[in-house]
């Protein structure tokens, strides 16, 4: 039984492994530190507490994406962003430059390979098998998630609130129909309400511009996603793992393991090897000879202090591509999609312009005291993760490219990583996350 890991404070830096330590042949090396590498290191580690089990992560534990997402479970979340109905709306979000997709100019030729396969992804066929693979694996997070979080003792976080999608015309509401049908077809509850009064039942305080709005009662959020994303740290290290901050440059197979090359020189030996490094994923795979077509959404939010509205529950903004969440005991505003790399300085213009939004949308909402912030979800062209082992060597397993939907699918990704790597089916046809679908 492993010792319970004291609370560890949102900034406070883990504990790092001594060199003696880096230099053994580990069992396991996770390459990245957010939530769903960590939530895959949790698990190897409770189907296998004596793993030798090492983690790396260029910035260190839940510094990226898994930081300042919007903290929510979005199990009814199934339907790829490639599909007809969002292609339509990509010319009109287009023309307005801090709107709800933007892709920087100089990013265009760029860009120009994944947007063609994005496009590809849209047809009908696509969609719907897509849509079918994305419901079987939030399924699959719907049941794991609660393991996951009680392993941690932080089922006291999760609030199952549901979320409210808002409307400002019946127009808006009616072409949203198809959509709410397709996840009725896979067993995703919910309920529409037209009005002030009934709209008023799930959120008080809402414009009078929104006139219906459709309740998902199976959705969820995490009290917290940077303090979550800690605590699966935490749980890790007293139960053996290590944290190891470095960049990795790349993977070198060899007769008795992977070789992990490090940006400083180092060079670290594994009998198996799990990419799960986000956003820089592809870098890493690229190292192997595969090209996956990761691209970068980056995202904007800015999180208000307590007191700044009594937010019930998660709000969706679907024609403008944003979402209000209640976290940390305040307000997070954000979302919305920005085209333009790992490179490129933020833009928090975009930040504010979501902001102004929330508050024409909620008069209430206090916007003074905000922190902003920018990540990257890491997405592929079909809005499906890539899970499964490398091309020319089975010892190397990836775990990435979940796009919006990164902490929903984390403890379905690391319970199915975890059945791979001790050769069990994982009860789930990997088959549409095949990381070599795009050759």
């Amino acid at each position: 039984m492993s010792p319970a890991p004291q609370e560890v404070p949102a900034d406070a830096p883990l504990p790092a492994p001594g060199a003696e330590q880096i230099a053994a042949i580990h069992d396991v090396i996770v390459i990245g530190a957010g939530v769903i590498g960590l939530a895959i290191a949790l698990r190897l580690l409770i189907a296998e507490p004596a793993r030798h089990l090492l983690v790396i992560d260029r910035e260190g534990a839940a510094a990226g994406a898994s930081r300042g997402n919007a903290g929510a479970y979005a199990f009814s979340d199934i339907q790829p962003l490639a599909s007809p109905g969002i292609l339509r709306q990509v010319p009109r979000w287009l023309l307005d430059p801090l709107g709800p997709l933007a892709l920087r100019p100089t990013y265009l030729l760029r860009i120009a390979p994944w947007l063609w396969r994005f496009w590809r992804a849209s047809r009908p066929a696509r969609v719907a098998a897509a849509t079918a693979a994305q419901a079987a694996l939030n399924a699959l997070s719907a049941a794991a998630t609660p393991r996951l979080l009680a392993a941690i003792d932080a089922l006291p976080m999760l609030h199952e609130d549901g979320n409210l999608h808002l409307y400002e015309s019946e127009a808006e509401w009616r072409a949203s129909l198809p959509g709410w049908q397709l996840r009725a077809e896979h067993g995703i509850a919910f309920e529409h309400a037209h009005g002030p009064q009934a709209l008023a039942k799930w959120q008080p305080g809402l414009s009078p511009a929104f006139v219906a709005a459709t309740f998902v009662p199976g959705w969820a959020t995490i009290e917290d996603p940077h303090r979550l994303v800690r605590r699966i740290a935490a749980h890790c290290l007293a139960r053996g793992a290590m944290l190891h901050r470095a960049s990795v440059q790349a993977l070198v197979p060899g007769a008795e393991g992977v070789t992990v090359r490090l940006a400083d020189g180092q060079a670290l030996k594994a009998r198996c090897v799990v990419v799960a490094a986000g956003a820089w994923s592809h870098q890493v795979a690229r190292t192997l000879g595969e090209r996956i077509p990761l691209e970068t959404e980056r995202g904007y939010n800015t999180t208000l202090p307590p007191g700044a509205f009594d937010l019930r529950r998660q709000l969706t903004f679907p024609s403008h591509g944003f979402v209000v969440t209640p976290v940390a005991g305040g307000v997070r505003v954000g979302g919305a999609v920005e085209l333009a790399g790992l490179q490129a300085p933020p833009d928090y213009r975009r930040s504010d312009a979501l902001l102004a939004k929330a508050q024409r949308f909620l008069p209430g909402l206090d916007t003074a005291g905000g922190t902003p912030w920018m990540g990257f979800r890491p997405s592929l062209p079909d809005s499906l993760p890539a899970i499964g082992r490398a091309r020319d060597d089975a010892r190397v397993i990836y775990a990435f490219g979940h796009g919006h939907l990164g902490l929903t699918q984390s403890a379905a990704t690391a319970e199915i990583v975890e059945a791979l790597l001790a050769g069990r089916d994982p009860g789930l046809d990997l088959r549409p996350f095949s990381p070599q679908r795009f050759a």
